[in-house]
């Protein structure tokens, strides 16, 4: 073990990366409840199911088991991967049920996006891609899909309705709407007192919680073998006449499903790249030259790229069984910061997604109402790299503003991105900028034009 994960050389133990995987997967594991409730549409209340709960909460587990397992064992570094909240978001209510694509071709596009992610990680097209989006966007583009999953998680329980013809607050008249309270105060409560598994802790006492409020209620629960004999409707079904041969059976609608899968593409890898640099930086995971190296050079040349191989093969794998993009999770973090230094620690990650499978019963049971304060929540610390941005000047203010504000206010991040593209490059003109413009840039914000224009006329 000693010599396969290089414990002394990283200056770390078994029995700190244990802890520190132990760390990690509490801190995220409230994505086992989630996503099932997302993709499936129960978090959003639809009448009808989207996809089986139970087939979509192995999955999530598959994938997370997966691309964490990839993370430790061929890169070596101590990061976890699951389904990403806001992807999960933007694959239920922008693209199936705001564009109409159905979910067998939307987990298509997850895949392409997870081919093009292995393309461009080993290839010198990364670099290009890298380089063509402003950092002032990139993390406009994070910070816009924190606000777009925190509206989520209000619109979930209706604590934010639109009765009177424009957006308010609910009147707290229902138990559904108080229960969501307490679990968004106890979980504001858990995570400023710095609480480990706050969010997961949250989730759990509320669903408790809604028990005697008759919220929570074990009649809909699925088993674990009631999940397994579900698993088969999403897996391999891209590979089925309703995944990818149908999602290029409509030539008209090819530009949207081009740039569904780059807003897919983009979304995933800066978000990933975000977390690998932020928290990998500032502790020693990374060295400067693993940035460089990621920059610049092709192929494998350092832990970056592997992580991001990882990262991006685990998309693909993920889509295959039955869910939305995995990515790297910045809960990462809560596992480096109690002292997790290499893959040792997402090997232990891995193992506790794969027991929490057999908790599929109570996990089913667990009602909206305690998961709409996580997306809330979640939604926050995602928007802290809005601070990245420099707002005293006008020119990266009005792009980062209408990349981030208009993914709420649009419930698109795909329409978020077009408008940040859009307005970036009339300030640039603005300013007689234009050749600093990155040419993908301007191929990219050409497309999301067309594609409006299309919309227009179809």
């Amino acid at each position: 073990m000693e010599k396969f994960f290089k414990l002394k050389e990283n200056g770390t133990t078994v029995g700190r990366e244990i802890v520190a995987g132990l760390t990690t997967f509490f801190a995220m594991a409230y994505i086992i409840v989630v996503n099932p409730n997302t993709l499936s549409g129960r978090a959003g209340g639809l009448e009808e199911e989207l996809m089986p709960w139970g087939a979509v909460f192995l999955a999530t587990i598959i994938a997370s088991i997966i691309g964490t397992l990839v993370m430790g064992l061929v890169a070596n570094v101590p990061y976890a991967q699951a389904p990403g909240m806001g992807l999960n978001a933007f694959f239920v209510y922008t693209v199936c049920l705001g564009l109409g694509f159905t979910w067998q071709q939307t987990l298509s596009m997850v895949f392409i996006c997870g081919l093009i992610n292995i393309l461009i990680t080993v290839t010198k097209l990364r670099k290009f891609i890298i380089k063509s989006i402003p950092r002032s966007l990139q993390n406009a583009i994070g910070g816009g899909i924190g606000i777009f999953v925190a509206y989520i998680g209000f619109l979930n329980v209706g604590f934010v309705n639109f009765g009177s013809g424009v957006p308010a607050m609910a009147t707290l008249n229902t138990n559904v709407l108080w229960l969501f309270v307490i679990g968004l105060v106890l979980t504001i409560v858990l995570l400023v007192c710095n609480v480990k598994g706050a969010i997961l802790i949250g989730i759990v006492a509320t669903a408790i919680i809604g028990i005697p409020m008759q919220v929570t209620s074990l009649g809909s629960s699925i088993s674990f073998t009631e999940a397994c004999q579900q698993l088969p409707t999403t897996f391999g079904a891209i590979f089925t006449s309703a995944g990818l041969p149908s999602l290029f059976s409509d030539a008209a609608k090819i530009p949207l499903v081009l740039i569904t899968i780059f807003a897919f593409s983009i979304s995933d890898t800066f978000d990933t790249i975000g977390t690998f640099i932020g928290t990998g930086r500032r502790t020693g995971i990374f060295s400067d030259e693993d940035e460089k190296a990621m920059e610049t050079k092709a192929g494998f040349h350092s832990k970056m790229d592997k992580a991001l191989f990882a990262d991006a093969t685990a998309t693909s794998i993920g889509a295959i069984f039955g869910t939305s993009n995995t990515t790297t999770f910045v809960e990462s973090a809560a596992g480096i910061g109690a002292g997790g230094r290499t893959g040792l620690t997402s090997v232990v990650v891995a193992i506790c997604f794969a027991l929490s499978a057999f908790l599929a019963t109570f996990v089913s049971a667990i009602p909206s109402a305690a998961t709409a304060p996580a997306l809330v929540l979640v939604g926050v610390m995602m928007t802290s790299s809005f601070k990245e941005i420099k707002w005293d000047d006008i020119s990266e203010a009005i792009p980062a503003f209408f990349a981030g504000i208009f993914m709420a206010l649009c419930y698109s991040i795909s329409y978020g991105i077009a408008m940040g593209f859009i307005t970036y490059c009339i300030v640039k003109v603005c300013k007689g900028e234009a050749k600093k413009v990155h040419p993908i840039l301007w191929v990219v914000t050409a497309l999301f034009i067309l594609n409006f224009i299309l919309l227009a006329i179809i």
